[in-house]
């Protein structure tokens, strides 16, 4: 296992949906997640996550504060996980690209149906994303 890698994500909610993408290849190959990914040299946490949307979903938005972070442990890698508010101008369709298989508003009272990756509806619940969370 290498050293970790650092990586940023986009937690989209716009008009009570989550904006989501279903992951084209690992790590969660087929499973649904924020917009995200590895932070490239030379470029900042907030500047990746907005990269990353707009590669993942099409998507324009403005990067707000840190939502919060996660660490991903796995027998072949270390991802440290930083995840910001963003917010875009409207609900516009998203589009899939780049590693993306799909990219869809989620109504967040449906997420429980949806095949998350793992720990993201912890993460959602422990940053008060998802309705009924309690508060901090």
């Amino acid at each position: 296992m290498s050293g970790p890698e650092l990586c940023a994500g986009a937690v989209v909610v716009c008009d009570g949906a989550i904006l989501l993408i279903r992951r084209g290849s690992p790590p969660g190959q087929g499973l649904w997640s924020v917009p995200g990914g590895r932070v490239q040299r030379g470029e900042t946490l907030a500047e990746a996550a907005r990269r990353e949307l707009r590669e993942e979903t099409g998507l324009d938005g403005e990067v707000g504060e840190a939502a919060g972070w996660t660490e991903l442990i796995g027998r072949r890698r270390h991802y440290v996980v930083v995840d910001f508010w963003v917010a875009v101008a409207s609900r516009f369709a998203p589009t899939a690209g780049t590693d993306a298989a799909d990219a869809a508003w989620v109504p967040l009272e449906e997420l429980g149906e949806w095949e998350l990756v793992d720990g993201l509806a912890q993460f959602l619940a422990d940053h008060r994303v998802l309705p009924g969370s309690p508060p901090h």
